[in-house]
């Protein structure tokens, strides 16, 4: 219990800074604890929905949450998730840790990518937004993340949207997820509810200073922080997969 409530602090401290579900740091670390990588995805799919809803507030009240563009990828998001734990049974665990790592590479490879600060947010048609958050749905909670470890990179990337808006984009985008991934994976297999909660609600703690950390720390600085978070997560998985 003592174990999951520290956990759950620092997967949600993480998820408040970077934008991201929790599930991209809880998965590494639950394989790290002992869990196969199916159980570890349906606790980090749990975990997320506390994190995701109660940082999605706090950058709500700040102000630097986007809602009507989130909105469109988030309801495509919530479609693609769906159909994720059908997926996620299908696939066997060294395959789940496989895509796991590819997603790492693709958003630490986005991330090296330089955008201007000048240049001006584009804008797609909502079709365009619904397809982007059905696949990045369907994808990302196969393995159990929320999803933002690709969409904040597409979002800064592809879209030229600041790194702060972006980074509460991706947090507002996996409540969409979560609340479907919970749902698909609760009707494919058994999930550790218990686990779940238990590492959402301590979650909550860390969100409130992730985010206060988040709007302290200039662009620049976060965006490398940003990359060397993946960075991490690549390292370890290449050397869970290889030895």
């Amino acid at each position: 219990m003592i174990e999951l409530i520290f956990l759950g602090i620092g997967v949600g401290l993480l998820s408040g800074f970077f934008g991201i579900g929790g599930g991209t740091i809880l998965v590494p670390l639950l394989l790290l604890l002992g869990y196969s990588i199916k159980e570890a995805i349906g606790i980090s799919v749990v975990q997320m929905l506390f994190s995701s809803l109660y940082g999605s507030y706090l950058n709500n009240k700040k102000g630097t949450l986007d809602v009507p563009m989130v909105f469109t990828i988030g309801i495509g998001g919530f479609v693609g998730a769906l159909f994720s734990g059908f997926l996620t049974s299908l696939f066997s665990d060294l395959a789940l840790e496989l895509i796991f790592l590819a997603f790492a590479l693709f958003a630490l490879s986005r991330l090296f990518y330089k955008t201007s600060i000048d240049v001006e947010q584009k804008e797609l048609n909502r079709v365009v937004l619904f397809v982007i958050g059905f696949f990045v749905g369907l994808l990302s909670m196969l393995i159990g993340v929320g999803g933002s470890i690709i969409l904040v990179p597409i979002l800064v990337s592809f879209l030229h949207v600041d790194i702060k808006k972006a980074i509460s984009a991706g947090l507002f985008f996996v409540v969409f997820s979560s609340v479907s991934g919970v749902i698909s994976h609760t009707l494919s297999r058994d999930i550790d509810f218990f686990s779940g909660i238990v590492i959402g609600v301590a979650s909550l703690i860390g969100v409130y200073v992730g985010i206060f950390l988040k709007d302290s720390v200039d662009s620049v600085l976060q965006k490398k922080l940003l990359a060397g978070f993946y960075l991490l997560i690549v390292i370890y998985l290449i050397q869970r997969i290889l030895f």
